[in-house]
Formats: C-alpha cells, sequence, structure tokens
C-alpha cells in the first residue's frame, strides 16, 4: 500500500498538465454537448468522465443507455423489454441488457471484465489460452468456459452463432478487416470497437471500465473502481522531475524501429513516473496512429544519449540479456543507457493490464529511482 501511494504521489502537478487524446482543450471538461434526443425516452444524467475523451454515456429513466463514440459511432443499451425509439432503426446499434455470450477479440478489454467480475459475460475469445496473461481468463479456457472462437480477422462465425454470441467486442484492429464486421452485423451480432487504445492518458484507458460497466448493468461497481484510483490521484502531493531520459521501443522484423508518438499513453507514463521521454515532440498528435517507424540509423541518432531505455516486448519476444539487444543491431553498444547498464524490457503482461497501468507507473519511478527494483511486475533489468 506504501508503494501504491508513493505510484500515484509522482504526479500531482504534471498530471494536471496533460490533456487527453481526443479530449476539449485544457480547462474545459470532458462532457460537452447536448444528450440524443430519443423519442418516447426522458434523459437522466451524462456519466462524467475524469481522463477518458473517446466515448460518452447518456442515461435514459428505465434502463436506457446511450453510448457515443468520438468518430460518431453510437449504441443504444437497451433494457431486455421495452419499445426501441424509432431514432434507434438509423444510426443506433442496439445492445438488449442482459448482455451474455460476449465474442472478446479487444485483449485490452479484458483485464477490466475482471475488475467488474463480468468473465461469466465472455464466452468466446479472440486470444488462445496460451496467449493470455491474466491468469483468471486462462483459467477459464483452460475449464472451457471461455472457447476459443478464433481471432479478430478470422471468426469462426459457425460457433459465434451456436453459442449465441451477443455482443463482439473488437480492437481497433477490426478497422482493417471491414468485411468481418459487415459479417459479424449480417449475422445478427452487434459490434462495438473498443478505441481505449486511442486514449492518451493511461487513466483515461481504465476509465472504459464505466463503459463495460454499462454494457454489463454494473455501472456502481465501475464508478468504485475507478473511483479508488481517483483517490490516490487526488491525495497527491508534489513531484519534482529527475530530468532522466526514457526511449521505449521495439525492433521489427525488418531492422526498424517502432516508437511511441510524443502524445502517446505510455510516454504519459514515463513523463508521469518522473521521467522525461527522449522524443519530445515525434508524430503527429491529432492522427490515431499510436507509434512511429523509423530506421535504426535514426533511431540511433536520436536516442543514443537516452538515460535508459526499455524494449517494448508486448509486440516482440522478451529480451532476457543486453547480449540480444545487440543481436538486433550492433549499433546499440554505443548507447549511453547500454554502457551505463540500464538496459530495461517489458513483459508480456503490460498490454493487458488496462486496469492496472498505475502499477506501469511505479515500475519506472522505481527504474529510474532504484529504491525498490526487486518487485518490479511490467519491466525487468537486463544481464
Amino acid at each position: 500500500m506504501a508503494r501504491l501511494k508513493k505510484v500515484w504521489a509522482l504526479v500531482l502537478t504534471l498530471l494536471l498538465l496533460i490533456p487527453a487524446g481526443c479530449a476539449p482543450a485544457p480547462g474545459e471538461p470532458q462532457n460537452q454537448g447536448e444528450a440524443p434526443v430519443l423519442t418516447g425516452l426522458t434523459f437522466q444524467s451524462e456519466t462524467e468522465l475524469d481522463y477518458a475523451s473517446c466515448f460518452r454515456v447518456f442515461r435514459y429513466e428505465d434502463g436506457w443507455s446511450a453510448i457515443v463514440m468520438d468518430d460518431g459511432t453510437r449504441y443504444l443499451v437497451a433494457p431486455e423489454q421495452g419499445q426501441l425509439p424509432p431514432e434507434a432503426q438509423e444510426g443506433y446499434t442496439v445492445l438488449r441488457k442482459p448482455i451474455q455470450n460476449i465474442y472478446l477479440a479487444a485483449t485490452s478489454a479484458m483485464s477490466l471484465f475482471r475488475a467488474l467480475d463480468g468473465l461469466d459475460s465472455i464466452r468466446l475469445s479472440g486470444s488462445r489460452e496460451e496467449a493470455w496473461y491474466i491468469e483468471e481468463a486462462a483459467s477459464a479456457m483452460a475449464d472451457g468456459e471461455i472457447l476459443y472462437a478464433g481471432k479478430y480477422a478470422q471468426p469462426d462465425y459457425e460457433l459465434l452463432l451456436s453459442e449465441g454470441c451477443g455482443l463482439a467486442v473488437e480492437s481497433t484492429m477490426i478497422l482493417h478487416a471491414p468485411e468481418v464486421k459487415e459479417k459479424l452485423e449480417e449475422l445478427g451480432i452487434p459490434v462495438l470497437i473498443d478505441r481505449s487504445s486511442y486514449e492518451t492518458h493511461p487513466l483515461g484507458r481504465t476509465e472504459w471500465i464505466k463503459l463495460y460497466g454499462v454494457l454489463l448493468g454494473r455501472e456502481e461497481e465501475a464508478e468504485a473502481f475507478f473511483r479508488q484510483q481517483a483517490k490516490l490521484v487526488e491525495d497527491l502531493s508534489g513531484f519534482e522531475n529527475t530530468e532522466q531520459t526514457v526511449a521505449f521501443f521495439y525492433v521489427t522484423a525488418r531492422g526498424d524501429v517502432a516508437v511511441r508518438k510524443s502524445s502517446d499513453y505510455l510516454a504519459k507514463m514515463i513523463e508521469l513516473a518522473g521521467g522525461r521521454y527522449i522524443f519530445r515532440d515525434l508524430g503527429d498528435p491529432n492522427t490515431a496512429t499510436s507509434g512511429v517507424t523509423m530506421t535504426m540509423e535514426d533511431f540511433y541518432a536520436a536516442a543514443r544519449d537516452a538515460d535508459y531505455i526499455i524494449y517494448n516486448a508486448t509486440i516482440d519476444a522478451p529480451l532476457d540479456s543486453v547480449q540480444d539487444l545487440l543481436d538486433k543491431s550492433p549499433l546499440f553498444a554505443d548507447f549511453k543507457a547500454v554502457t551505463s547498464g540500464n538496459v530495461w524490457c517489458t513483459g508480456k503482461y503490460l498490454y493487458q493490464a488496462t486496469d492496472v497501468l498505475g502499477g506501469m507507473i511505479g515500475d519506472v519511478n522505481e527504474m529510474l529511482t532504484g529504491t525498490d527494483r526487486d518487485e518490479l511486475t511490467f519491466i525487468h533489468k537486463l544481464k
């Protein structure tokens, strides 16, 4: 608990300076605009969002809710009984409660379902058992409670239908396979695209738990979970940045280097942890992509003087030693972080741990300060 409090005690000043990715200008409220008008439904309130900016939730009387994504996509969450308003016929994907037998192809959402004690609503997975680093998900698949139904681009349509799939939760990767989305909808399976990867603040990703709370009818649980995180933020004290620079990257199969944009949530996490992301103005913050690919030579020129380097093994295989890194390119031998012994690597769990991203912030701080390096969860130092 003491370490967790320390994690959030790092970020008082910085947190207030960081706008969310699709958010209004700093200082303006996240929730803006009028609620959708739905004939026969009485609007009650809009869900308050502190960090997320890629969705909004509007609540109406008698258990109705409208979800509006930042790209204009709309969902109408309807009670089990009740006549649909005429507006639902155009521009809305209707989700009837209870929403069951979900096909989850957006891996980053699994941890939020776990936090809501909602894994029983997931029957089908777009990842195999061995690909899950969330213990509860892997165990559910081992026990046959969750079935593998094919990856997002090649789902097992027959299995989805036979299991009565009530919703396909997809990542934005489905946008590269629009024919799959069309086929699912043609079969009567509604599709919800999780756009949390477009959030530029780590807590914005975690706040998607409020959206899933609406789907599962567990809004109070979602609010309570997120409030626990917000409480830690409210109790912050000032923190002086260490000013040590950090590069976060991986080497592609072609030998290029994939890095995060300066506006990406992982770059923000480094800043919140007390470091400085080595790329101060990289990439267009107004585009949805989170990464930039550059040649090894360009990466060398830009990042060789970084105080620390973290290899992103959520995409590539984890590294065990500095030699593993040198095997990817001999140029790494001249990096300041390599010569000073400050080379780190993430584990595979990081990308799936949407609910506890604060832990990654804490790990990076421990890396920078060196106070408790033996108890890190998301990163490890290379030998």
